[in-house]
């Protein structure tokens, strides 16, 4: 594994000792990054399931200003910890060890936003949705942030979330790459319509 362009291209990056991480290949991350960049203009970037820290590393790479690793396994935080140090971005980063859930909450209580998310969840829990509309009840996301769901092939998640779009999709033989939109305006716009059909339900 390595970073794959960028201000960091081709420092190597370390996996996570034992096999309990499954780490987004450089080929899936190169499509992934094509899809969604491939290069930023600065913005903050939240990687849910840092494993490696390879994708949030690589938006780095890539010119996002600052990024938020997650991770509840140790290992895996250390392994970031050593992979933000190789790719000389550990000054751009910050690191917690903490399951989803909490996090998500730790993360609305220090006010912080975020451009670009990725969510690579273990492919047995099937709650990528559920996190991107907690992620919105909490204020964590910008207009217009993007969401990289990254899932198992066999697995569909809905075209539409609410409050999100489905921009793109592709699939790499036992993983699938799922591109959403988080559009705001449209959040409200149903947050009104309900309003208005309780009101008439009076």
């Amino acid at each position: 594994m390595r970073v794959v362009s960028g201000s960091a291209k081709g420092r190597p990056l370390k996996s996570v000792p034992g096999t309990g991480t499954r780490p987004t290949t450089d080929k899936v991350k190169e499509a992934m990054f094509s899809m969604i960049g491939p290069y930023f203009d600065g913005g903050a970037a939240l990687d849910l399931f840092a494993g490696t820290g390879g994708l949030g590393i690589e938006a780095l790479s890539r010119g996002m200003d600052q990024a938020v690793f997650v991770d509840m396994e140790q290992k895996s935080i250390d392994t970031v910890r050593a992979n933000l140090k190789a790719a000389k971005v550990e000054a751009q980063a910050e690191v917690y060890r903490n399951d989803a859930g909490r996090a998500l909450s730790a993360l609305e209580k220090r006010g912080r936003s975020f451009d670009l998310v990725f969510l690579d969840p273990p492919y047995r829990l099937k709650h990528g949705n559920e996190l991107m509309l907690a992620m919105v009840q909490k204020g964590l996301l910008r207009e217009d942030a993007v969401v990289v769901l990254e899932h198992e092939s066999s697995y569909a998640y809905p075209e539409v979330i609410p409050g999100f779009r489905r921009t793109r999709q592709a699939v790499y033989g036992e993983t699938a790459v799922s591109i959403y939109k988080y559009e705001a305006s449209s959040q409200e716009e149903a947050g009104n319509a309900k309003e208005g059909n309780d009101e008439s339900a009076d």
